[in-house]
């Protein structure tokens, strides 16, 4: 499936691929690489709330700031939300940025073999093979309770709508 109306790179639409998901769906689960390219489930987290955001790049001014914003909201987020960031970025380049950026809270995994993620929350730009910049929260029984779709992707996040929909998942 294709969507060309739903986000812009730079003021020029691109093309979203995969299945869109909507508030209410049962989260698609995926595979992505950790930094030792071990094969990370979204399963795994299960039992918790799981907020999924994905970047194009950690290279970049905005996905670093994002980045590095959600690892300092995750500190106070408790052991029960696990915040995973996905990209495209090879897990060694997304390994050393986490170090230099002292990334730690955030869990980081690469869809960049499989696109597992991308094509399964609908987020993989066809032009580019990235993933859009979109945020996904999962409450602990799977069911998607919020979605943002950056529109323009140069742009951040509304990080205060995201804190608040965490908030209201976890009570």
């Amino acid at each position: 499936m294709e969507r060309a109306d739903v986000i812009k790179m730079k003021g020029n639409t691109m093309t979203l691929l995969g299945n869109e998901v909507k508030v209410g769906d049962k989260a698609p689960d995926f595979t992505a690489l950790d930094g030792t390219l071990s094969p990370v489930k979204m399963s795994s987290f299960a039992g918790k709330t799981i907020v999924l955001v994905s970047v194009p790049s950690l290279d970049t001014p905005v996905c670093d700031m994002e980045t590095r914003r959600f690892n300092k909201e995750a500190a106070g987020l408790g052991d029960d939300v696990a915040i995973i960031t996905l990209s495209m970025d090879l897990p060694f380049a997304q390994t050393r940025w986490c170090g230099s950026a002292g990334v730690d809270k955030v869990t980081v995994l690469s869809d960049y073999r499989d696109a597992s993620f991308g094509e399964n929350y609908g987020v993989l730009i066809k032009e580019l093979r990235l993933l859009a910049r979109t945020i996904f929260v999962v409450d602990k029984e799977g069911i998607v309770q919020y979605v943002q779709y950056v529109e323009e992707t140069t742009s951040e996040p509304n990080y205060d709508d995201v804190l608040k929909a965490i908030g209201k998942v976890v009570g």
